[in-house]
C-alpha cells in the first residue's frame, strides 16, 4: 500500500506530544522544507496555529484530518533558532508547541503575516519650512522643527535627540508642519559620537571580547560606575564592524529609553528596542526586521533572548544576576541560560556583566567555564561612596527615618546635589491594624486560617491592595471585629516617604519611583528628566537600583533593610547584597563624591558587617562556603513540581502520587509535597514537590522518565500544575 506524507505540527497546547495532520489540499507533498513553517490546522471544534516540526507518512490517511492552509512560504523558524528551542524544551521538560509559540511575538503566533520592516521617519512639510520661524522660541515642538530642517530623522533616533518628541509631533502634525514617510531601515544614519579613552582595565576586557573567536563566555565583573557600558559599546562597535549583529539583554523595561539613547549616539545607527512595553505590532516588526538582518543591534527585556539573528555576532546580558531574567509562569526559562545556549549554538561571545554577579556564574568563573573579566576601579574621576551603618534602636523615626538621616539629606540638598532614599516596598504601608484588637486587613483570597496575608495600604491610606492576586478594597471605616476607629497604618513604603519628605523639604523637588509610577511608556525616563540636575529627592524601589546613571546624585539612604535579613528563602542573603551593593553604586558616580547610609536596628549582623568592610566579593565567597555545605545551587540542581486547586487535598494528592511514581533507588532527592512558603493565592491552595540532586543528569534523567507517568494521572484533571527547572524562588 503506498504511504501518504505527513506533517508533524507542534501545537501551543499543554500536552508533550506533536501532531500528525495530512497537507493542506493542493498540496499533497510534504518535505523537509516545511519544516519551521507555520500551519493553521483543525483542532477539535476550533483552528490553531502551529509550526510544522517534522514530517512523515501513513498508510491510513482517512485517520488523519487536513491541514487548513500555510502561513508562510518559507520557514519563519529555522536553523540555530530552532535548534536551540528544542533544546529548551527539552531542558525545561515543557511541550514544545508552547515553547515555539513563547518564542514569538503574538501576531506571529495567531498566524498573521510577517510584517514590512521599513523605518519611519519625520520630516517637516512646505509648510513647516515657511512657518517655523513663527514657533515659539524654545519650545518642544520649535525645537524638533529646527531639527527636522535640515532633512528626515528616523523614529528610532528622535528620542536621543530631543525628550517628549512624540507630544511635538502631533502638536506640529494638526498645524501641518510635519508628516511621517517611509523610509529603508537604516537609511537615516546618525555620526557616531566619540566616546571616552578607556583606563587600562577597561582596555582589557574590551581586547579579550574583540578578540575573541566563535563561542566563548565571558563574565564582565566590574564595581558599579567602572564602565561596563563603554566595554558593551566598543564590542558591539567591533561586531557592526564585521558586519555582524548584536543583542543586549537589559533587566527592566525603565532602563531601555537611557540605554537605547546612548547606544544610538554612540554607534550611529538606528538600534531596535524589544520589550513588553511595545504594542504586538511594533515587537512583530522589530522581530521581523532582526530576522532579515536589517535590525543590526538589538536592545530588550527577557523575551528578546528569542530574537533570530542570522548573522550573530555578539550576546551580552546586562546585570545577569537579576531576577527579572527568570520566567516565572508558562514557560519557566532563564533568559541568561538560554542566551548562552544560543551563544553556543550560533558560534559567538557571550557577555554576562554585573557588578554584583550571581554566586552560579562567580562560580562557573571560578571554575573556567567563563572568562573572568574584573573591572576594579571606577571609570574617571569617580570614586567608590563611602558607607554608614546607623544604629536606630531607641531612636526616634519620623516614618522611618531618624534626625541623623534626615540632617545629611538637607546638608547635601543645600549642596546643591541630589538624594535616593531607597525603599523596596511600594504603597503607603504594608498593614492597616485596629490599634485595640489588633485586627489586621488580610486578602481574602490570598489568606488561610494559619497564614494572613495582608493587604498593602496605597493612595495615602484610603485604598487597600493585594501585591500578590491584585484584589483591591476600601479601607473600612471601623475596625471589622471591634467597631474601633483606631485604624492605623503600620510600617513604611514608598508613598508614605514620598507625603513626609514632602512636607519637610517643601522647597525641593520629590519624585517616587516605583512600578505604581512606572507604568506608562517612558514614565521613568521622563520622571528622570524631570529632575534634571536641580537638587531634589528621589524616593524608589529596587527600579532606581539598575544600571541609572545620575551624576548629580551624592547620598542613598537604605530604609529599612532588616526585613531581609532574616528570611527562609536560601537566596535571601544573596538578593539583600546585590540589592544594597546595586543601589549604594548610584552615589558619587561622577566628580562629586557619594556617601551611602545605612538604616538598621541589627548593626552587628554578619551580612552588613561582610559587606560593608569586605564587599561584595567577600560575601560571595562566605555565601557560597555555605551553599556547599548545605547542598544548595550552584553545588546541587533542583526541580520544583508545584500544584493550585481550590481545595488542598486535590493538590496534596496529585503530589503524592508523583511522589509514589519516583523509583526508590533514584539518586534524586524529593522533599514534599508540602505548603508553599505562600500557601494560597487568588483563592487557590498552592503545595510543591522539591526535587534535588547533585549531578544535573540524574536529575534530567529521573524528569524524562517520570514526566510521561505524570500528564496521565487521574489526580492531574483536579489541579493545575507546572514544572520549574532550576527555579529562583521557591514561593
Amino acid at each position: 500500500m503506498p504511504f501518504c506524507p505527513t506533517l508533524r505540527v507542534a501545537l501551543p497546547v499543554p500536552l508533550p506530544q506533536t501532531f500528525d495532520y495530512l497537507p493542506p489540499a493542493g498540496r499533497p507533498a510534504a518535505t523537509a522544507d516545511d519544516v519551521g513553517r507555520r500551519i493553521r490546522v483543525p483542532f477539535g471544534n476550533r483552528e490553531l496555529v502551529g509550526v510544522v516540526e517534522g514530517t512523515g507518512a501513513t498508510d491510513a490517511p482517512a485517520t488523519l484530518r487536513a491541514a487548513l492552509e500555510w502561513c508562510d512560504g518559507q520557514p519563519l523558524l529555522g536553523g540555530e533558532l530552532l535548534a536551540s528551542l528544542r533544546w529548551l524544551a527539552r531542558y525545561a521538560h515543557a511541550p514544545l508547541g508552547e515553547v515555539l509559540a513563547t518564542a514569538l511575538p503574538a501576531p506571529l503566533r495567531r498566524g498573521e503575516p510577517l510584517p514590512e520592516t521599513q523605518d519611519w521617519a519625520w520630516t517637516l512639510t512646505e509648510a513647516g519650512h515657511l512657518g517655523r520661524d513663527r514657533l515659539r522660541a524654545g519650545t518642544r515642538p520649535q525645537r524638533l522643527a529646527e531639527l527636522l530642517a535640515t532633512g528626515a530623522v528616523a523614529e528610532t533616533l528622535l528620542p536621543s535627540h530631543l525628550d517628549g518628541w512624540r507630544e511635538a509631533c502631533r502638536a506640529l502634525l494638526k498645524r501641518g508642519f510635519v508628516q511621517r514617510v517611509a523610509i529603508a531601515a537604516g537609511a537615516v544614519p546618525a555620526h557616531p559620537l566619540a566616546g571616552p579613552v578607556p583606563n587600562p582595565q577597561q582596555q582589557t576586557a574590551i581586547d579579550a571580547l574583540t578578540g575573541a573567536d566563535g563561542f566563548q563566555p565571558f563574565l564582565l565583573d566590574g564595581v558599579t560606575g567602572s564602565g561596563k557600558t563603554e566595554v558593551y559599546l566598543q564590542a558591539i562597535a567591533h561586531c557592526l564592524a564585521q558586519g555582524r549583529q548584536a543583542l543586549v539583554l537589559v533587566p527592566e523595561i525603565g532602563l531601555t529609553p537611557q540605554m537605547l539613547a546612548r547606544f544610538r549616539a554612540r554607534l550611529g545607527i538606528p538600534v531596535q528596542a524589544l520589550h513588553s512595553g511595545l504594542n504586538d505590532g511594533e515587537r512583530a516588526r522589530v522581530w521581523a526586521a532582526a530576522a532579515r538582518g536589517e535590525a543590526r543591534v538589538v536592545v530588550g527585556t527577557r523575551s528578546a533572548v528569542f530574537t533570530p539573528l542570522p548573522q550573530a555576532g555578539l550576546l551580552i546580558v546586562d546585570e545577569e544576576h537579576d531576577g527579572s531574567y527568570k520566567q516565572q509562569d508558562g514557560i519557566r526559562y532563564h533568559a541568561r541560560d538560554f542566551a548562552l545556549v544560543r551563544g553556543k549554538a550560533l558560534g559567538v561571545p557571550v557577555v554576562l556583566g554585573s557588578a554584583t554577579p550571581s554566586l552560579e556564574s562567580l562560580h562557573n568563573a571560578r571554575a573556567g567555564r567563563y572568562t573572568h573579566l574584573r573591572l576594579q576601579q571606577r571609570a574617571g574621576d569617580a570614586r567608590p561612596p563611602a558607607v554608614r551603618v546607623f544604629d536606630v534602636r531607641k531612636r526616634p523615626l519620623q516614618d522611618g527615618l531618624s534626625p541623623d538621616v534626615l540632617a545629611g539629606i538637607a546638608q547635601h540638598l543645600q549642596a546643591g546635589n541630589q538624594v535616593l532614599v531607597f525603599k523596596n516596598r511600594r504603597g503607603y504601608a504594608p498593614v492597616l491594624l485596629c490599634h485595640d484588637c489588633g485586627w489586621t486587613a488580610p486578602c481574602t483570597r490570598c489568606s488561610t486560617p494559619l497564614h494572613a496575608t495582608p493587604m498593602t495600604v496605597h493612595a495615602g491610606g484610603r485604598r487597600l491592595q493585594c501585591h500578590h492576586c491584585g484584589a483591591r478594597a476600601p479601607v473600612p471605616l471601623a475596625c471589622p471585629d471591634c467597631g474601633s476607629l483606631a485604624l492605623q497604618p503600620q510600617g513604611i513604603g514608598t508613598e508614605r516617604l514620598e507625603e513626609r519628605l514632602l512636607q519637610l523639604f517643601p522647597e525641593h523637588p520629590v519624585l517616587r519611583i516605583d512600578r505604581g509610577t512606572t507604568a506608562r511608556r517612558d514614565a521613568l525616563a521622563q520622571t528622570l528628566a524631570t529632575l534634571g540636575e536641580a537638587p531634589g529627592i528621589l524616593v524608589g524601589t529596587q527600579i532606581l537600583a539598575k544600571g541609572h546613571d545620575l551624576p548629580r546624585l551624592t547620598l542613598v539612604v537604605v530604609v529599612g533593610i532588616d526585613e531581609g535579613l532574616f528570611s527562609a528563602d536560601f537566596r535571601a542573603s544573596e538578593k539583600l547584597a546585590q540589592q544594597l551593593i546595586q543601589v549604594a553604586g548610584r552615589a558619587g558616580r561622577a566628580d562629586r563624591p557619594g556617601e551611602v547610609w545605612l538604616q538598621t536596628h541589627h548593626p552587628d549582623n554578619a551580612l552588613l558587617h561582610t559587606l560593608v568592610n569586605g564587599g561584595y566579593h567577600a560575601f560571595a565567597d562566605a555565601e557560597l562556603a555555605q551553599r556547599e555545605s548545605a547542598g544548595f545551587p550552584p553545588f546541587a540542581h533542583l526541580a520544583l513540581l508545584r500544584a493550585e486547586a481550590k481545595q488542598v487535598e486535590h493538590a496534596n494528592a496529585f503530589l503524592a502520587a508523583v511522589r509514589q511514581a519516583i523509583p526508590a533507588t533514584t539518586a534524586v532527592e524529593h522533599y514534599g509535597p508540602m505548603p508553599a512558603p505562600m500557601p494560597r493565592r487568588a483563592g487557590f491552595q498552592r503545595t510543591q514537590l522539591l526535587l534535588s540532586a547533585p549531578q544535573r543528569r540524574a536529575l534530567h534523567g529521573l524528569l524524562d522518565a517520570l514526566l510521561p507517568q505524570v500528564y496521565p494521572l487521574p489526580q492531574a484533571r483536579r489541579v493545575r500544575w507546572s514544572l520549574d527547572v532550576d527555579p529562583v524562588d521557591l514561593y
